[in-house]
């Protein structure tokens, strides 16, 4: 079944509704993901039937409990690491592709959650977890943005009668930037020890999950999903286009010299083309300077019941439009 993402909200009525358009009129060009070369040796396809992930459980809750719980997860071939952050999913696990996916296809990743707090400690409210693309580490270097980079992936929306029935983000799909700004510094030791402010590097995390409205605890007469963009200048999260109807489809974010971020969806796995653009952002008012690499949220109640929606992504890819510096690569095949 295809996604379809209504074309009545064109480009410049979505900007309208984030109070954004001559911040992307004074912009540079949006480029559409997939431009350029891709970067060989990152990413993943999942074809290995031997794919697996070694999670290392209990996994890590510094955002909630300041606990890492070293050593981290991390897949067999290197490629994905658990984010010390927030942890990995419950569930990381290589599955056929489901019907509909990319030609040839015969691997993809499911990712699915209970315990996206802290592991066996139920708090009743929303937490994610992260699953994070080991880019930066197998480059060796942070890429800048003067290359243009961008990422897509394909991700699968199961029948809604599988959803969990929960309003609220249920997958989120997201970029690590850095750039520089104020930032907070620990001067002092012992009780000596005081904050200032300072010029630094700055790590921000935009990007666009799937946000769905439950008619079982909600008002409305059915379920209603749509995404959801993250950020505008302010840092607040924004309505993007409805998603009408479930299985695969495609998303894309690029980065262009300016530092602004540019959002791109598409029903189906086709490759993303200038049709499927969605908006252009300055997020927190940064401007980019660094490409650290990509991630996924799997997001849940954390209520020891439910188990978060089931979501399966295949094929994400990291493009640079202008590399500086020779590496393994191959040209895009988008239109």
């Amino acid at each position: 079944m295809r996604i379809t993402i209504s074309r009545a909200t064109s480009a410049i009525a979505v900007l309208l509704l984030s109070g954004t358009l001559m911040q992307t009129a004074a912009a540079q060009r949006a480029v559409v993901p997939g431009s350029g070369s891709e970067i060989v040796g990152v990413s993943d396809d999942f074809e290995d039937p031997g794919w697996s992930y070694v999670p290392n459980n209990p996994k890590s809750t510094e955002d909630i409990d300041e606990n890492q719980r070293s050593p981290m997860g991390k897949s067999t071939n290197g490629r994905w690491y658990e984010g010390v952050k927030r942890g990995h999913p419950d569930v990381v696990k290589r599955v056929l592709t489901p019907a509909g996916g990319l030609a040839g296809s015969r691997g993809a990743l499911l990712m699915q959650s209970k315990f996206t707090g802290i592991p066996g400690r139920p708090e009743g409210k929303m937490h994610q977890d992260d699953f994070i693309c080991n880019v930066q580490y197998r480059l060796k270097r942070r890429i800048d943005i003067s290359e243009c980079p961008s990422v897509t992936t394909r991700v699968f929306l199961p029948p809604v009668a599988e959803w969990e029935h929960r309003s609220g983000p249920h997958f989120g799909f997201r970029l690590a930037l850095e750039t520089t700004a104020m930032v907070d510094k620990e001067v002092g030791i012992g009780i000596f020890k005081r904050t200032k402010e300072e010029m630094g590097n700055e790590i921000y995390w935009p990007g666009m999950f799937v946000e769905f409205e439950s008619k079982a605890d909600s008002k409305r007469d059915a379920d209603y999903a749509y995404l959801r963009m993250r950020a505008d200048r302010r840092g607040g999260d924004f309505r993007g286009p409805q998603i009408t109807t479930t299985g695969w489809w495609t998303l894309g974010m690029s980065v262009t010299p300016d530092g602004m971020v540019h959002y791109y969806a598409s029903p189906g796995v086709d490759e993303l083309t200038e049709a499927d653009y969605i908006t252009s952002q300055f997020p927190y008012s940064y401007k980019a300077e660094r490409f650290r690499t990509f991630f996924y949220n799997i997001c849940s109640a954390d209520d020891g019941r439910r188990w978060s929606t089931t979501f399966i992504v295949d094929d994400p890819k990291v493009y640079l439009l202008r590399p500086k510096q020779q590496m393994a690569s191959r040209q895009s095949q988008r239109r």
